[in-house]
């Protein structure tokens, strides 16, 4: 009996990262029927706060049992909306101008550090509860899944985009970036919540 443990938790972290990162895509997708892609920073707030809530409503469903879902939909919309008050246009939707790879790496780098750390510290003090033991380490999971994704997804975006010569590549690694937070988030969300 004993044995069956780790199987059931390493199963259930599986199926709650699973969760996570398709209403994460879907949340990612279904935005691009109301936003318009583009290179920064010429989104705006009104496209900053649909980008953000068709992925924290969805994210809110999952967490509701442990997080108030207003919580975390307001915690994530506030730090989105941060983002384009700055001009670093809205992360996860803006493609940078940089055409120079080493210049994309770098960029996605500083931007993907400020928007983690928008977002991170913006759930933590607003969404999740106290009582989680580990939920300060949110803050650095956003922080290290958005430095890592960025360059990534942008690369892979701008390799698209030579190719093809359509814009339609940078969407991909927009949606490659968009993939990369939400399993590293969605295995660390889970985590966290587990240590309640």
């Amino acid at each position: 009996m004993m044995q069956l443990s780790p199987i059931k938790t390493k199963s259930r972290t599986i199926n709650f990262t699973f969760k996570w990162v398709f209403v994460t895509l879907m949340g990612f997708l279904s935005s691009l029927l109301m936003i318009e892609i583009s290179e920064k920073p010429d989104m705006s707030f009104v496209e900053a706060v649909i980008g953000s809530l068709t992925i924290a409503i969805p994210q809110s469903y999952l967490l509701r049992k442990t997080i108030s879902p207003v919580k975390w939909v307001l915690s994530t919309l506030l730090p989105w909306v941060m983002i384009a008050a700055i001009g670093a246009g809205v992360l996860g939707w803006t493609v940078t101008t940089a055409n120079f790879l080493p210049m994309r790496l770098f960029a996605g780098i500083i931007v993907g550090g400020i928007g983690g750390l928008l977002i991170g510290i913006s759930q933590w003090l607003l969404a999740i509860p106290p009582s989680f033991s580990s939920a300060w380490k949110w803050v650095f999971v956003n922080i290290t899944s958005w430095i890592i994704a960025i360059p990534i997804g942008s690369t892979i975006g701008l390799f698209l985009h030579r190719i093809a010569n359509l814009f339609l590549g940078e969407v991909v690694g927009l949606a490659v970036t968009w993939l990369l937070v939400a399993i590293f988030t969605g295995i660390s969300a889970e985590r966290i919540i587990k240590d309640l």
